[in-house]
């Protein structure tokens, strides 16, 4: 029980929740789960965990060892040439870019506001024009 406790409060400190979950129901003495048999080939449920090892192993043979198709599919390979401009991006380009941002949401990496561009943006758009 002691185990129980001491692993229930590290999975809280982690933030761990599932494992939380699970550590209290077994403590709580609610906790059970859910048993699936593993079926032979005639549906049968196979209840020896060796037996169940081994038609595992035979079934995963079985359908990873199979020949290769006689009719390969025809994949052409992806196009390498895309259709877009590598060029530095324009003023004007920049200045869309900074007023089709959100307000009230931190979208860049650097979580500055949306705002804090927008209150410039004659300046604004000269600093990204001069680091590229």
């Amino acid at each position: 029980m002691e185990d129980l406790a001491t692993r229930a409060e590290k999975a809280a400190t982690e933030g761990n929740i599932k494992q939380l979950y699970d550590t209290t129901k077994k403590q709580a003495g609610k906790y059970s789960k859910p048993k699936r048999p593993v079926k032979d080939k005639k549906g049968k449920p196979i209840n020896e965990i060796q037996e169940q090892r081994n038609s595992l192993v035979e079934y995963f043979e079985e359908l990873l060892d199979r020949p290769a198709p006689l009719n390969p599919p025809d994949i052409e390979g992806a196009q390498t040439d895309f259709l877009i401009s590598v060029t530095p991006p324009t003023i004007k380009e920049i200045s869309m870019a900074i007023k089709q941002l959100n307000s009230g949401k931190a979208e860049r990496p650097d979580n500055m506001p949306a705002e804090a561009l927008k209150s410039d943006i004659e300046v604004t758009v000269k600093m990204p024009h001069v680091l590229v």
